[in-house]
Order: C-alpha cells, then sequence, then structure tokens
C-alpha cells in the first residue's frame, strides 16, 4: 500500500497542520469582519440623524392659515450607551436649524425597563430639550419606556424642559389639533371628544403605530414612533425583531391608506443595544397645509 498518496509530501500531520492554519486564518477573518460590522453598526446608532421630508394636505384646514412645519422625532431613550446629553444637545441644534413651526416627540425618552429609574436617568436631557426652538412649541406623547421606568417622573422633567404632554388629551397649537394616544394606555374615545370642539385641522401623536387602523375616519395624520424602522434590518432577511403586530406595514416612513396618511420616524436612540444597521436614526420634516 502506497502511503500518502493524495496528501501533502510531509504526510498526515503536515496536512493536519495545513489545514488548522488556513481554519485558523478564516476564523480570524470572520472575527475581524464580525467585529467591523458592530463598530460600524455602533457608529451608526450614534450618528446625526437623517433628515426626511414629505408634504401631507390636510382636511378642515382654516381659511388663510399658512402652512406649517412639523418636525417630528421619537425614541430618544436617554440613558442609553447611543444617547449622551451632549449627542441630544448637537441633534437638538440640528432640529434648530430646519426652523420648524412646531416640534413633536412621539415617546419614549428613557432607556431601559425598571421601573422608578426615569427619575434617575432622565434628568440629563431637560436641558437640551429646552433648547427647542419653535413659534408652536413642543408637544409631547409617552412611550412604553416612559410608563416603565416612570410617567409622571417624565412628564415632570418635560414639563420642566417647556415641553406640552398630551395623554389621551388634546392640545391647539396654530391651525393644528394634537391629541395624543398610547397604544397601550389608549383611550380613543376620550382623545377624540377632547379634539372635538377645538378648531383646526387634526393631527394625533402616539408612540406605536399601531392604532393607526382603528382611529376615526376625521384623524387625517398620525405622527408616531417606537419602531425604530427595525434598528437591525439584514439584507434578503430583514428586521431581526418587529415591535408592531402589523408587521411591515407601519414599519417606517410613509404610508398613504385612504385619506389617512401615517408617519412612523426610525427615532434617535436605541433599545436592546447600541446598534443600528439598515435603519440610520431619522427625524422628519413635514409640511403641512390646506
Amino acid at each position: 500500500m502506497e502511503r500518502g498518496r493524495g496528501f501533502p509530501p510531509a504526510g498526515w500531520l503536515g496536512y493536519a497542520r495545513g489545514m488548522l492554519k488556513r481554519l485558523l486564518i478564516v476564523l480570524a477573518a470572520c472575527f475581524l469582519m464580525g467585529m467591523g460590522l458592530a463598530l460600524y453598526a455602533y457608529l451608526e446608532a450614534r450618528r446625526d440623524p437623517v433628515v426626511r421630508e414629505a408634504s401631507v394636505s390636510l382636511p378642515g384646514w382654516p381659511a388663510g392659515s399658512a402652512p406649517v412645519r412639523v418636525a417630528l422625532i421619537s425614541d430618544i431613550h436617554i440613558g442609553g450607551v447611543a444617547m449622551s446629553p451632549e449627542r441630544l444637545t448637537r441633534i437638538v441644534a440640528q432640529i434648530n436649524a430646519l426652523k420648524p413651526d412646531l416640534v413633536m416627540i412621539a415617546g419614549d425618552f428613557i432607556s431601559g425597563h425598571a421601573k422608578g429609574s426615569a427619575a434617575r436617568t432622565g434628568p440629563p436631557m431637560v436641558a437640551p430639550l429646552a433648547g427647542l426652538k419653535a413659534p408652536f412649541g413642543v408637544v409631547a406623547a409617552l412611550g412604553n419606556h416612559d410608563h416603565w421606568t416612570g410617567p409622571a417622573e417624565v412628564a415632570a422633567l418635560l414639563g420642566r424642559a417647556g415641553i406640552a404632554v398630551v395623554e389621551n388629551g388634546a392640545v391647539e397649537r396654530g391651525p393644528l389639533v394634537i391629541g395624543d394616544d398610547f397604544s397601550r394606555h389608549a383611550d380613543v374615545r376620550a382623545t377624540h371628544a377632547a379634539m372635538r370642539p377645538l378648531g383646526g385641522a387634526r393631527v394625533m401623536l402616539t408612540h406605536s403605530p399601531d392604532i393607526a387602523p382603528n382611529l376615526p375616519a376625521d384623524i387625517a395624520l398620525l405622527f408616531t414612533g417606537h419602531t425604530h424602522c427595525g434598528q437591525v434590518v439584514l439584507p434578503l432577511y430583514g428586521p431581526l425583531v418587529s415591535v408592531s403586530r402589523y408587521g411591515e406595514r407601519y414599519r417606517c416612513g410613509i404610508r398613504r391608506e385612504g385619506g389617512r396618511t401615517v408617519v412612523t420616524t426610525a427615532g434617535l436612540g436605541t433599545s436592546g443595544g447600541p446598534f443600528r444597521l439598515g435603519a440610520p436614526p431619522d427625524l422628519w420634516l413635514l409640511n403641512l397645509g390646506p
């Protein structure tokens, strides 16, 4: 029997060493690629948000009222690795440079789930958010993380920043009437009733987009966040996690259904890890008019 046929002259031991060396090279290359991808996703999570623009025509626009520029943000998640007070200050300056007439924030100001932690992690966001400048002010809804970590504390902090928090109620801002409705603390009937006596075009602000199919017909525009646009979206696979029971329907961007427009922003911070891939942080600048 001829020994070593089909193997290098060094024999079995040399062949095994060669295969092990190749395997180690492949593993090292995969490790470096993984680390590079993780670093990219981390830097992507901390980048300045992409500004997306759209125009929406609304029924019920008061005669003679000028169009309104609305900046929509959400999911700040202060206290998380991806959102520092310094980054939030920089984003506020970016929003102010767009010169919006009104700023709307669709919830999840706080990172984490621990009950009572909002009082500890929330104060660093007050000074940056107090710097927002808009003639019609800033209106906010609370999100699920805010309710988990301390809704009263979050509302108080936002009040210190000069931000109006609307929960199952309504406020009037220029030619717009804004009602708030968070999907797990919702009272659509109460919100709609609060909006009814106010004049102007009706807009609803909420955290999760999942309430969209159940809204009254006269709510023509819904502003939402919550989905992070998937946060980590892989090619050919899609988002690793879906937080909407409607899947892709309201995951990201603008969706027009009949006479209603739903706008879902990717948000600014992160949840579950300081990484974004295929879903960069963004904010919307919307031109609303008759």
